[in-house]
């Protein structure tokens, strides 16, 4: 039996075409009139498309595509091995879901149309409109959090989720934790992305926390939801953290945010010596009048970026893994505190 063969008669058009999408290794720029107009088997078609995004010339390829995949692989069965692993994984995967996406999908249904955690806004990046490329959703911690957001945000291109307390380090796990887990499942519905990364609902999918080690370990773990599960949000170009301002520094005449300890020294020394000085330590303590000012046309946004070099599965086992006395030696190793810095301005001074 060939290779092309032996993959269609074990695994579906579906599991073909869904693990191929994540398969990074090998890509195929495909022309769609290659198989247009021609009676090809059943899978031909998706194998290809889900080859479509994996960077192979498809010089290869002739007027009998089965043929010329079956030569392919037969040629570099390395890249056969990856494609069948991948395949093979995705099967367990499948069905290891498969007997609660249903309950899932159907829960997720119900609750989108009275869903808590979601304030939705009227104008969507997959809706005909002009400012559908401004759509975004703020992913935020905790009632606080979210409701400053939602008394300030712009209701027809600016959407919240919030999320109560950390979420699950889904590191190593399987995609089966996205329905099993409220919260991920609702916020999958949310986006729409559990069938096709074009139907999501929003051009900048940005994660809003407070700027303390508390907030900084939840955009770890939403990070890692991403990396893990849906990276091509990533690759696409959609996912942004927001920076919020850590200082105010404020006299009778001017008021400054300032996002570091720089400007905060910046600030004071237009301001003087009197001059007040708050430090935000959640966006809950940010008043709406004040947010509407973050999240507007100055809003700072960093956007998460990878590249197809990133080694993703071991960035992702170094920070979210087991190895936690690794992981402790390197951050005593990089620690920089507060009295580096000082010490370092009285040497420059």
């Amino acid at each position: 039996m060939s290779q092309f063969n032996r993959f269609r008669s074990i695994y579906t058009a579906d599991e073909l075409r869904e693990r191929l999408r994540r398969i990074r290794h090998v890509a195929l720029d495909m022309d769609g009139t290659i198989y247009m107009g021609m009676s090809l088997f059943s899978c031909t078609k998706p194998f290809l498309s889900g080859l479509k995004e994996l960077g192979i010339s498809y010089s290869f390829l002739t007027n009998n595509p089965s043929k010329s995949i079956d030569d392919y692989l037969h040629k570099h069965s390395e890249t056969a091995q990856i494609l069948q692993k991948k395949i093979v994984e995705n099967e367990k995967e499948r069905k290891a879901i498969s007997g609660i996406q249903k309950k899932a999908r159907e829960t997720a249904k119900k609750v989108s149309l009275n869903n808590r955690k979601l304030r939705d806004c009227k104008i969507h990046r997959t809706d005909k409109h002009e400012l559908a490329e401004q759509s975004m959703i703020f992913i935020t911690e905790g009632n606080s959090a979210s409701g400053s957001i939602t008394k300030s945000r712009d209701p027809r291109t600016q959407a919240v989720f919030s999320l109560r307390g950390k979420p699950m380090n889904c590191f190593g796990l399987t995609k089966k934790v996205v329905y099993e887990n409220e919260e991920f499942n609702l916020l999958q519905a949310a986006l729409n992305i559990e069938e096709e990364m074009d139907n999501l609902r929003y051009e900048k999918v940005i994660i809003a926390t407070d700027a303390d080690v508390d907030g900084m370990h939840i955009r770890l773990l939403l990070t890692t939801f991403f990396l893990q599960f849906f990276p091509d949000v990533i690759r696409g170009g959609h996912l942004y953290i927001l920076q919020t301002p850590l200082f105010r520094v404020r006299n009778k005449k001017e008021t400054h945010y300032c996002y570091s300890e720089e400007e905060r020294q910046r600030a004071l020394a237009r301001c003087g010596a009197n001059a007040e000085i708050t430090r935000f330590k959640g966006l809950g303590e940010i008043s709406p009048d004040e947010f509407r000012g973050f999240i507007g046309s100055d809003m700072r946004l960093d956007r998460v970026r990878i590249t197809k070099d990133d080694p993703i599965h071991d960035l992702l086992e170094f920070y979210m893994g087991k190895n936690t006395y690794e992981r402790q030696g390197f951050i005593i190793d990089n620690l920089r505190i507060e009295e580096d810095i000082v010490e370092q301005d009285l040497a420059i001074s």
